[in-house]
């Protein structure tokens, strides 16, 4: 009986072995228009870019919203895998889904459509279509790689929130006793195909409530990126083409800089990087039960947190206006009467926020704040009184 190098006691009879390889993941993100279009090859290439020369079997999970809103797009997927039939086998027409928060907080949508892949025999050399928002994507992206242990799948994001955010990322997840992302996996998708199409189908306010992570990923990773969408603050307002396309293509890209660089794209630490501004805006999206939209949160949470940064003499007073007017002029609101709502203790019940932040990965809590437009900085403590301080600062500003 001796010591091993780690002070650990072991008997002659112990042995241990480590373990090491690492996996590459490799996905396309393509942002094209009329993608459902037979001469858009996109699709039918994507699918083929594994095992060309083979017909592959193929099932499509839709956002209703968008159905109801195309109702056509069904019957033009359905085209579409018939004028490509050499190279898709689409086993059933596309299957609507709950769209929005409904489908990630009940867990009988999730076992709805895991029964759909064993009734369609769909197998690990299948792919799986998802085709909607965030939610949608979260959901669907769950069941895909839960299902065989993973099955291809491919996102489709519709929204201008799951193209330049969720949508390139590698979390799939749905909500469990009011918990957000409770239940949910770490699995790139085998690839993230992007319609500009989709986009300028959408309401006003999905469209606007998008633009928050761009100012998001803006703030603490691109300071020229923050500069232009000030500039072309006005072409977004009224959602012109090529600022739209550019600002979705842009944030995209930071995010996927981010998930590929930074070091631990499946959060296996204590960071969160790229949720600035997100501790506050899921409390809020569930003390609103989901009636302010995610990127609406996050919007105010990036106002709450740019505040909190100067208060805490963190960021050059006057950054916070900067952020604040920007958030605005882009269509926000920043104020929600859910931010004045106290506990027992007469404390802020979004300030809960944090110790939901801290346990969703464990470990020291970490916030991302702002030390200049462009530069994120990571601290592990936050004093509730200027907490408070940057709710009274939003509640002036919207007293105006």
């Amino acid at each position: 009986m001796g010591r091993d190098g780690s002070g650990l006691i072991v008997t002659p009879d112990t042995h241990t072995y480590e373990q090491n390889f690492s996996v590459t993941f490799r996905y396309p993100v393509v942002f094209t228009s009329g993608l459902f279009d037979p001469a858009n090859p996109v699709l039918a290439d994507t699918l083929s870019r594994q095992e060309p020369g083979k017909r592959h079997r193929c099932i499509v999970f839709l956002d209703d919203g968008l159905f109801a809103a195309c109702p056509a797009i069904s019957d033009d997927i359905v085209a579409y895998a018939a004028h490509h039939g050499d190279r898709i086998d689409l086993v059933a027409k596309p299957f609507p889904v709950p769209g929005g928060e409904r489908i990630k907080v009940d867990l009988h949508f999730v076992e709805q459509i895991q029964q759909t892949l064993f009734d369609h025999h769909i197998d690990r050399h299948s792919y799986v279509l998802a085709i909607g928002g965030g939610a949608v994507l979260d959901a669907v992206g769950l069941v895909s790689t839960t299902t065989h242990r993973g099955v291809r799948h491919i996102r489709v994001p519709t929204t201008v929130l799951s193209q330049n955010d969720s949508g390139v990322g590698v979390k799939n997840g749905v909500n469990l006793n009011g918990v957000k992302n409770f239940v949910g996996t770490f699995a790139p998708p085998f690839a993230v195909l992007n319609d500009l199409d989709f986009v300028e189908g959408l309401p006003d306010r999905e469209k606007i409530a998008g633009m928050a992570e761009a100012v998001k990923v803006a703030l603490i990773r691109d300071g020229a990126f923050f500069e232009w969408l000030e500039r072309h603050c006005d072409d977004l307002v009224v959602f012109e083409r090529a600022a739209m396309s550019h600002m979705i293509r842009r944030c995209a890209e930071l995010h996927m800089i981010q998930i590929a660089k930074g070091g631990d794209p499946f959060e296996t630490g204590s960071a969160r990087p790229l949720d600035f501004g997100h501790w506050a805006a899921h409390r809020l999206e569930t003390m609103t039960r989901y009636h302010l939209r995610h990127g609406e949160a996050v919007a105010i949470g990036i106002a709450l947190d740019t505040r909190y940064s100067v208060l805490a003499g963190m960021l050059t007073p006057g950054t916070e206006v900067r952020v604040a007017c920007l958030l605005e002029q882009l269509g926000f609101r920043l104020w929600h009467p859910a931010l004045d709502k106290r506990n027992a203790e007469d404390g802020h019940v979004v300030i809960d926020g944090l110790r939901e932040f801290q346990e969703h990965l464990g470990g020291e809590l970490t916030i991302t704040l702002l030390e200049d437009v462009g530069v994120g900085v990571e601290v592990h403590e936050m004093d509730h009184a200027l907490i408070a301080g940057a709710i009274d600062w939003l509640r002036d500003r919207a007293a105006g």
